[in-house]
């Protein structure tokens, strides 16, 4: 072949090659983030976590369960958790009454919150829920525990009584049957708002569980709650969350068990073991943040720097986090 005729052949085949070469392989973008909105109580705002907000009542703290597991996966978080907040009124209806911190609202009080199911919209993603202590009166019946524990000299089980075969037997299944049924409300609502979300409910970690109970008379712990009374508070736990467990399974949910990897770290736990808080204690999270006690607070001949009544500390809402953030991941989520 005449080298004239070589070179051009030469030529021809390098042209093709270039132009039938596959294109460079171009990185795919990052995948946009997921809206996420997180609907509860003081359980999932953190309260008593520091650093909270003090704007608006709710003590929703920057390292609550929600907070921390936004920072572990790519999502847009919008957070209307509140403490105080039931199901009707706060999730389903606007909410009136708030508990903090700051324990002690500005003159005239807190403005109200709208309810927080308008949080959901139709763009959003991802959803968790975890409210549902506060619909039953848990911080009513401690609080009735505790006086009842005063008035028989920490002996016997007078709460158990009262709650289970006395007068405040029938309010109390009254107070489940509705919890129930407003729970059920709100799972179909979230449906409707956003039929393509994933939604998560988050049940309570274990506060009191624990074969040995506490000692009598410590506001680190359970104040003047008998011995006798702490299984009945364990099993009223339990009882709700089995309500948000059930309901959850029958609107196709995902439910994020909390109690059962706690047990062994509630209130009644050695101090280095315990990611529960106790009737008055100090608090945990970086920064001097500090709440103003209220005068029934300080009415409590006991040392702690807040009246935090059984709320998981920091290491608490960081074990809540590691739940939800998984649960989360199994329902799409990617991480960061």
């Amino acid at each position: 072949m005449p080298l004239r005729a070589r070179c051009a052949l030469v030529s021809a085949l390098a042209l093709v090659t270039l132009t039938t070469a596959p294109a460079a392989a171009t990185a795919a973008p990052p995948p946009a983030p997921l809206n996420y909105a997180a609907l509860g109580d003081s359980y999932s705002a953190g309260a008593f976590v520091r650093p909270w907000a003090v704007d608006d009542g709710c003590g929703r703290s920057t390292l609550s369960y929600p907070q921390q597991t936004a920072r572990h996966l790519n999502v847009r978080l919008t957070d209307v958790t509140c403490s105080a907040a039931e199901v009707r009124a706060g999730v389903l209806e606007p909410q009136t009454e708030f508990a903090g911190p700051p324990s002690v609202p500005p003159k005239g009080g807190w403005a109200p919150r709208p309810a927080q199911i308008e949080a959901v919209t139709a763009t959003t993603d991802l959803v968790t829920l975890g409210i549902g202590g506060n619909s039953v009166g848990f911080v009513d019946i401690v609080t009735k525990c505790i006086e009842q524990g005063i008035a028989s000299l920490g002996t016997g089980s007078p709460c158990t009584t009262h709650y289970t075969r006395g007068s405040g037997a029938r309010p109390l299944d009254g107070r489940i049957a509705a919890l129930e049924a407003d729970f059920a409300t709100t799972l179909k609502n979230i449906r409707t708002r956003a039929p393509h979300a994933k939604v998560a409910v988050v049940g309570y970690p274990a506060v009191v569980a624990d074969r040995t109970g506490c000692s009598f008379g410590s506001w680190r712990r359970l104040g003047t709650v008998t011995r006798g009374d702490m299984p009945f508070l364990d099993a009223l736990e339990r009882r709700v969350n089995t309500v948000l467990r059930t309901q959850a399974q029958r609107a196709g949910a995902a439910y994020v068990d909390t109690y059962a990897s706690s047990t062994g770290h509630g209130v009644c736990a050695a101090p280095e073991q315990r990611w529960m808080y106790g009737i008055k204690d100090d608090l945990t999270g970086p920064g001097t943040q500090s709440d103003t006690p209220s005068a029934l607070c300080r009415s409590i001949p006991a040392p702690g720097e807040a009246c935090t009544f059984l709320h998981p500390n920091l290491r608490g809402t960081t074990h809540q986090a590691d739940l939800v953030t998984r649960a989360l991941t199994a329902l799409g989520a990617t991480r960061r």
